[in-house]
């Protein structure tokens, strides 16, 4: 069971965040990867269409032998996260009770806001998340543009700061003191996410507190690697694969290579 490769899911290339950030914290495991790519992307899908794609992507995984699934996208963790974990013998991590419990050990204030897709907005997910907190409040924010940003390669420009400026007006007005980047392709627009809501607000990376979250249950349940070795890393998408080389690496560098394209449906 160790070593088998822990299986990464998205609906695209957000979910290249959380693999970096597993990468980083667990370099001697093997990595299998899928984005939907062709159906991506997710957000604006209603739930019950989420909720079919996703599980088509895991079944896929799942057949592969990996000895973990990571649901690595908010809008499909919203969905099906019930139905994974009653459908597959292996650990299931998602994106955002991770989150959710950074943020409330992080807020000061009580405010917490949340930008994401409008499928997890919609799904409520985040709200049932911090439904044992008490008093919190909680703002959510739909940011659907920003996702079409990140594709591009753009994290920058007057544009991008307009739209961030309009969608980010309401947290600022909320008063929040914590806000969560509830989509995994957010932490590649912090810095404009930072400079718009300013230093005093902290920023949680659904992305890092899942890779957290992944290396706490896997070193629990004695799946991990605890020696140096070779690992590998494996690319898979539902779309064209030299599209998905070119696009990872022009999001995260040389870290994406190889892709291969598969058929879910």
């Amino acid at each position: 069971m160790v070593n088998r490769p822990i299986g990464i899911f998205d609906s695209g290339f957000g979910g290249l965040t959380v693999m970096r950030a597993l990468v980083d914290q667990l370099p001697n495991e093997d990595f299998l990867y899928l984005g939907d790519t062709a159906r991506a992307p997710y957000g604006p899908l209603p739930i019950a269409q989420v909720r079919e794609y996703a599980l088509q992507g895991l079944d896929h995984l799942a057949g592969m032998g990996v000895k973990a699934l990571v649901i690595a996208c908010n809008s499909a963790s919203a969905a099906v996260l019930r139905d994974a974990r009653e459908r597959y013998s292996i650990p299931i991590h998602e994106v955002i009770l991770p989150a959710a419990k950074r943020a409330v050990a992080a807020t000061r204030n009580g405010r917490v806001g949340v930008v994401c897709t409008q499928a997890t907005a919609t799904s409520g997910s985040y709200n049932d998340a911090f439904a044992v907190a008490g008093d919190l409040s909680l703002t959510t924010r739909a940011c659907p543009r920003f996702v079409e940003f990140v594709e591009q390669g753009i994290t920058g420009g007057k544009e991008l700061l307009g739209v961030a400026e309009e969608y980010l007006r309401p947290l600022i007005d909320a008063d929040i003191d914590t806000l969560i980047l509830g989509c995994t392709h957010y932490p590649l627009l912090a810095g404009v996410i930072n400079y718009v809501m300013g230093d005093e607000v902290t920023l949680v990376s659904s992305a890092e507190t899942c890779a957290q979250s992944v290396y706490s249950g896997m070193t629990t349940r004695g799946l991990l690697h605890d020696q140096p070795r070779q690992a590998t890393r494996t690319f898979l998408t539902t779309g064209d694969a030299v599209d998905f080389n070119g696009i990872g690496r022009r999001l995260l560098g040389e870290f994406v290579t190889g892709a291969t394209t598969v058929a879910l449906d």
